[in-house]
């Protein structure tokens, strides 16, 4: 194989990207960068990966939020300033044995792959895990990727790099913060006036642009959020953002210890090869404690079951989605059915309506909702950066959610709002519903 220097195409770190790079280059293994857009994120983390793979041979995987995007922001990319595909930039001919466009995977001369992958499939990924990770818009990723990728890492020796701008204060914020105070991490935020990437002009074009588009205030939101990492800014589109950005200022997200004297009333979203996502609840007075939330994928209620046992609850009911009354082909019988006879019981099946009436349900609901931060961290940020689906040609949103990690803890949380505000009209479940009497509670 011919020489060939690396970093590749005469890429150099930039004076602000100098102190990362010389991190990861003297063995570095965490690494988290809030950097504004364009900031050059992707190229440090490509580069790195580049000369990672020619020192020591393994599996590295570049992480998109969802393995939809992966092709175009990075595989098809290309380079505005030199005309060519960001992965040639990065990775030359000369040092490849494969390209497989189909699977996006690249593998080395010296048999190391790269590979891009989605934080949506994160557990789906099969054969040799990866000794060096680029989580690239962390901020919109889904956290559990992390929690399942941890270990392996922590057990090769292998490397990882955040790499984002802002969402609010949502779980790449507490990481961020866990950061700064971690000495064993590399944690940094960059503003547009710190790189020196924009002109002063080109800044203030931004920020009329932004200002036309989404109105002044929305706009400003999200020229701070983009240009200098502002954690103030409201999710663009977000249905709860705001609503828990209160719950967190009235210091609503605390400690909520269970109440043995209370029953416990669970919301679930029902999958399968989806997530499952069970919210706890105890209700006093007006007051609603959101105590616990659990969530797991390709499980079935069996396992569910055992989740429920193992925890010290006593259950008042529990609501469920009206498809918990489809029967499974391979059984013939409907998970209703087999969670009864697995000790589910009794259940309650939330009234069907249209999701907008839901969310509604769920913005009346969360003034009232006392969050315990630790036990339902991971609800806590599906309601923050819930959001509607964005169309890119007509350049408006969508009269619908969004589904990505975060719709399985809202749909979930959405079912405990039916349900919870039907409840005073009626003190037994009627119709397709379990009875259910529980005095005192609501």
């Amino acid at each position: 194989m011919a020489k060939i220097r690396l970093p590749h195409n005469n890429w150099q770190p930039r004076v602000d990207q100098l102190p990362v790079w010389q991190y990861l280059q003297n063995g570095g293994k965490r690494v988290f960068i809030f950097a504004h857009r364009r900031w050059g994120k992707d190229e440090i983390a490509l580069h790195f990966t580049a000369c990672q793979a020619m020192q020591r041979p393994g599996n590295y995987w570049h992480m998109l939020p969802l393995y939809g995007q992966a092709r175009k922001a990075i595989w098809e990319a290309v380079n505005p300033r030199t005309g060519k595909r960001r992965i040639d930039e990065a990775f030359p001919e000369a040092i490849r044995e494969t390209t497989r466009t189909q699977d996006m995977m690249i593998k080395f001369k010296n048999g190391s792959t790269w590979q891009l992958v989605g934080s949506d499939n994160y557990n789906s990924l099969v054969g040799s895990p990866p000794v060096g990770l680029t989580f690239s818009e962390y901020a919109i990723a889904d956290p559990r990727a992390w929690n399942f990728l941890r270990p392996i890492l922590a057990e090769n020796g292998g490397w990882a790099l955040f790499i984002t701008t802002p969402r609010g204060k949502n779980h790449a914020y507490e990481m961020y913060r866990y950061g700064l105070e971690d000495k064993d991490w590399f944690t940094t935020l960059i503003t547009a006036d710190e790189s020196g990437v924009f002109s002063k002009e080109l800044l203030a074009q931004e920020r009329r642009e932004l200002h036309a588009q989404y109105g002044p205030d929305e706009g400003e939101a999200i020229f701070r959020q983009e240009y200098y990492c502002s954690f103030d800014g409201a999710i663009i589109g977000g249905y709860y953002t705001a609503l828990m950005d209160m719950v967190d200022s009235d210091e609503r997200l605390t400690r909520v210890p269970y109440d043995a004297s209370i029953p416990v009333i669970t919301a679930w979203d029902l999958g399968v090869g989806d997530s499952t996502a069970i919210w706890f609840f105890q209700t006093v007075g007006n007051e609603v404690r959101v105590i616990d939330y659990y969530e797991a994928t390709g499980e079935g209620m069996q396992y569910y079951a055992k989740i429920l046992n193992q925890k010290p609850y006593s259950y008042s009911h529990h609501i469920m989605p009206h498809d918990i009354r489809v029967r499974e082909l391979g059984t013939g019988k409907s998970r209703y059915e087999i969670a009864q006879s697995l000790g589910i019981k009794p259940i309650t099946i939330a009234r069907s309506l249209p999701v907008d009436d839901g969310i509604n349900a769920v913005r009346a609901l969360l003034p009232r909702c006392y969050f315990d931060k630790k036990k339902c961290a991971q609800g806590i940020d599906s309601l923050r950066s819930y959001h509607k689906e964005y169309d890119d040609k007509r350049r408006e949103f969508k009269n619908k959610p969004y589904h990505d990690w975060t719709s399985h803890a809202c749909d979930a949380f959405r079912m405990f709002a039916i349900g919870h505000a039907e409840a005073p009209k009626k003190k037994t479940v009627s119709s397709l519903l379990e009875r259910v009497n529980f005095s005192g509670a609501w």
